[in-house]
């Protein structure tokens, strides 16, 4: 399987060759990526933000400990879960869902009703950790998308939400920010792709029933 070859070779990038840039083909390819992953509904409760303005992502690096990823790379990727989900959202959901399937609406309405059903008690605190575990499934086919591609990346989760949300604009868009990721090319002073990965015997990972 060439994925688990491009899964051997990633590791989380320290330092990136700011000289090296993804090109735009590769970007659009890593957005469809994590545009086609999964989400609970389908919903996909969380956007992202692709950042490659260096005045931008100098704003981000001092929201982000002053970390050399953020720079250094050549775009971050910035998942932003949604702060609700709201009765509106479900419906354009399910008239996307017609619209895309050639059905009438009223043929998937059911099941929006059953999705609006199912979150009408849920606090708001549920919500937001649920919109927030969605950035992380998206977040986890991009590190494989930009593995196959041969693009380093490097996962954090080391930064100020409330201060990226301000940078970014995401507050008014009913955005915060939940989990970024570098991408770009790995620098030879970087020691860490070096190491021999360490992993768990997978008998010890797997428990199989």
């Amino acid at each position: 399987m060439e994925l688990l070859n491009a899964l051997r070779w990633r590791y989380a990038t320290k330092r990136f060759d700011p000289a090296k840039k993804v090109s735009e083909n590769d970007l659009r390819q890593l957005m469809e990526a994590v545009n086609l992953s999964a989400s609970s509904f389908g919903l996909q409760h969380y956007r992202l933000v692709v950042v490659g303005d260096d005045a931008v992502k100098k704003e981000l690096r001092a929201a982000s400990y002053d970390q050399a990823q953020l720079t250094e790379s050549s775009h971050v990727f910035v998942f932003a879960a949604m702060t609700e989900v709201s009765p509106d959202y479900v419906d354009d959901y399910m008239q996307r869902m017609a619209d895309t399937r050639g059905l009438p609406v009223e043929q998937v309405q059911g099941f929006g009703e059953y999705i609006k059903g199912s979150l009408k008690d849920k606090s708001a605190e549920f919500i937001d950790n649920w919109n927030k575990r969605q950035a992380y499934t998206g977040l986890g086919t991009l590190l494989a998308a930009a593995a196959e591609l041969r693009i380093d990346s490097c996962p954090m989760e080391g930064i100020e939400p409330p201060k990226y949300d301000q940078i970014l604009g995401l507050t008014e868009r009913g955005l915060t920010a939940t989990v970024i990721c570098p991408v770009g090319y790995r620098s030879a002073e970087d020691a860490t792709q070096h190491h021999k990965k360490v992993r768990l015997p997978l008998e010890e990972m797997v428990v199989q029933v």
